[in-house]
């Protein structure tokens, strides 16, 4: 499983989820347990994940920065 942390100047909150979708700003990305460290800034667009029973909720994002460790992943973001 994936830790997914989306921080807010408002809120954060924190997800388990085995999948995570991001929009970035290069193009759109899925990030996987194991995948390789990455920093990367994201597009107005979706922030979607799936659990481990793989129902998917999701996020619209309007910009942010993200950044995947260790099976974390800390997104920046600013909402729609």
């Amino acid at each position: 499983m994936i830790q997914l942390d989306i921080l807010t100047p408002v809120s954060s909150r924190s997800i388990q989820a085995a999948a995570v979708f991001l929009p970035g700003t290069r193009s759109p990305f899925e990030v996987l347990p194991g995948h390789a460290p990455i920093i990367s800034s994201l597009e107005a667009g979706r922030i979607r994940w799936r659990d481990a029973d793989g129902k998917e909720d999701g996020l619209d994002i309007r910009s942010g920065l993200v950044r995947v460790k260790d099976d974390v992943i800390t997104a920046c973001v600013e909402l729609s």
